[in-house]
């Protein structure tokens, strides 16, 4: 009903002149629904909000007040009632016409602050995102002998009070009556109430229900008790499955008191990607703030879903996020060091869980111990990494070998490992994610410990060497391979190794690459670039690519009499140890393999002619 309307059915006194809000109302429900929340349905957490902050006032002058909130919805129309502090006709004009003034009001309330929620005035004209009328009946009790006041306000921004017979209010506090805008009718619809009742106030400390149902579901399912750690176990896994949608690794207790926060952390049984932003669900003061909260937790800890309740972070002006200040820096480090401790007791006390954990999550792990010594040292049994010795923990490894060789990329070890291996060099690959980070911080924990990174010149180095006078022997074949693959910026040196099946081994490093990349570009580019790029010529190393003399093929290949066969099959040689480094080829490099395929294949087909 419209104000006229609610006012001849009155039997009191005569209406009031409408006022206005001063603001454009229009332009608010469009800032509010557009802009500052994310979904229409936070009008339903904002009139939990305002009923909960009101019994909370009254509590704090009358703690034996009662603490009642209902919920009344049909379609198209909801009501609101609590038993709070309720409002006079002072506080109606001074609360709910001026936006962003507080209901806190400073009369014996201040020093109670602190167990508030929201804002009454921008909380209930955030409900004319939904309604396109809102009605509040409110009776004060802080002032003995207050009439009933009613408040009826429109979306075109004007309202009316007056005061009531006690009969329409005859206890305090307030009932707010809401009636959907066009479009709008199914966020007001008796199960969408509920659902949205349910989702908000699980957790909130006072008897709320949507008609005779239930919202509260208290205490917490962390801190119910139960007959055992296994039934609690299980509890937990159905609370996170109902809420996340998956059945936890495991669960670990969040507790900070001097920050007021209860609440659990679940492992998620699936490893996921670093990068990707956990969302958390939140409650303050009971109130459901977020689902999404991803500032909560420490950025290594991407492993974990939490669910709490907090009296302490601030939430944005949404009342949908979390407000960055140094509260929620200590309460983020906090929550981590519980974390951190649950990693270290299973690391104690319960290996089978460790490892099964650390087989999915062995990521956040790795994160964490770059910049934690303490969980490195406590890690290092446990941690896995690539070596040529199979998947082990580096404190196994470096049990194994006196210096612990790795390289800094999957290419460069994909490059050696079998060649490393054969020649009995230990070698890790820390080519992943934060491996290289923790291989070079090993010392630090291990005291004793060589790390030293393997690259082109160690492997070379580590080769055995020729014998001086079959190598000159050879010097011919050597220089036709090296004329041939000299355009590529690939220098031709003979070893002999093992195993003996690899014919040859390519063999770059960093400086080598990028001084490769350079040249390729100053061959592409202009004059002028060309002439910039090759001021920038460096000094690195070149490519090499190590021919083994204990393979028959390089043996046949060293005694053929045709230089250019030599050059055919050295570039053969060249594409086979690309393709077995997995390295990518470049265009001169698919190049030179089609050269050297078609070569081969023209010499067999012309000697086969030959021998016809």
């Amino acid at each position: 009903m419209d104000s006229q309307t609610s006012q001849a059915s009155q039997p009191s006194p005569s209406p009031q002149s409408p006022h206005t809000f001063q603001v454009d109302l229009r332009g608010l429900v469009d800032l509010l629904s557009h802009h500052l929340y994310s979904s229409p349905k936070v009008y339903l957490r904002e009139l939990l909000q305002n009923a909960v902050d009101a019994v909370t006032a009254r509590r704090a002058e009358e703690p034996g007040a009662p603490a009642r909130v209902r919920l009344y919805a049909e379609d198209g129309a909801l009501r609101v009632e609590d038993t709070g502090v309720g409002l006079t006709e002072a506080d109606v004009h001074s609360l709910l016409a001026t936006i962003g003034r507080s209901s806190k009001r400073a009369e014996g309330l201040e020093e109670a602050r602190s167990d508030f929620l929201g804002q009454f005035g921008i909380g209930l004209l955030a409900c004319f995102v939904v309604a396109e009328r809102i009605r509040v009946v409110s009776r004060s009790a802080r002032t003995p002998g207050a009439p009933t006041v009613e408040w009826t306000a429109s979306d075109d921004g004007s309202y009316t009070v007056r005061t009531l017979p006690d009969a329409e209010r005859p206890e305090p506090g307030t009932t707010v009556h809401l009636v959907a805008r066009a479009g709008a009718a199914e966020w007001l619809a008796p199960g969408r109430v509920a659902e949205l009742a349910r989702d908000f106030g699980s957790l909130l400390p006072y008897d709320v229900r949507v008609g005779d149902e239930a919202v509260t579901d208290l205490p917490a399912p962390w801190d119910r008790p139960y007959p055992g750690p296994a039934a609690r176990r299980v509890a937990l896994a159905r609370h996170c499955h109902d809420l996340f949608g998956f059945t936890p690794l495991d669960t670990i207790d969040l507790s900070v008191p001097l920050a007021g926060i209860r609440g659990v952390a679940y492992v998620l049984p699936s490893a996921v990607s670093p990068a990707q932003r956990a969302g958390h669900r939140v409650h303050l003061k009971g109130m459901l703030l977020t689902e999404r909260a991803e500032q909560l937790l420490p950025d290594w800890a991407f492993f974990v879903r939490c669910v709490l309740d907090t009296d302490s972070l601030r939430p944005t002006a949404s009342r949908e996020s979390l407000y960055e200040d140094e509260t929620l820096a200590g309460v983020r480090e906090a929550l981590g060091e519980r974390i951190r401790a649950w990693l270290t007791g299973l690391a104690a006390g319960d290996p089978e869980r460790l490892a099964a954990f650390l087989s999915v999550h062995h990521l956040g792990v790795k994160s964490l111990a770059r910049h934690d010594r303490e969980m490195l040292r406590t890690m290092l049994p446990w941690l896995p990494f690539e070596t040529t010795d199979g998947r082990l923990s580096l404190e196994e490894f470096a049990q194994r070998h006196p210096v612990v060789h790795f390289t800094r990329t999957v290419e460069e070890y994909r490059q050696v490992a079998p060649i490393a291996s054969a020649q009995g060099i230990g070698m890790i690959n820390g080519g992943y994610t934060y491996d290289s980070e923790l291989v070079q911080a090993l010392p630090s924990v291990r005291p004793g410990t060589v790390v030293a990174e393997l690259d082109a010149e160690t492997v070379t180095a580590h080769l055995d060497a020729v014998d001086p006078a079959e190598e000159l022997a050879l010097s011919g074949f050597l220089a036709a391979a090296r004329a041939r693959l000299d355009p590529l910026g690939c220098d031709v040196v003979l070893r002999a190794f093992h195993p003996l099946s690899v014919p040859a081994l390519h063999l770059d490093d960093r400086d080598a690459r990028h001084e490769q990349a350079r040249a390729d570009a100053e061959a592409q580019a202009d004059d002028l670039w060309a002439g910039i790029l090759g001021s920038l010529r460096g000094s690195a190393s070149r490519a090499r690519l190590v021919l083994n003399h204990l393979n028959p093929l390089v043996r046949r290949i060293s005694a053929l009499p045709d230089p250019e066969l030599i050059g055919t099959a050295a570039e053969s040689l060249y594409g086979q140890a690309l393709l077995m480094a997995q390295r990518p080829l470049r265009p001169a490099d698919s190049a030179l393999l089609n050269r050297a395929f078609i070569g081969l294949l023209e010499w067999a087909t012309h000697g086969e002619d030959g021998q016809a």
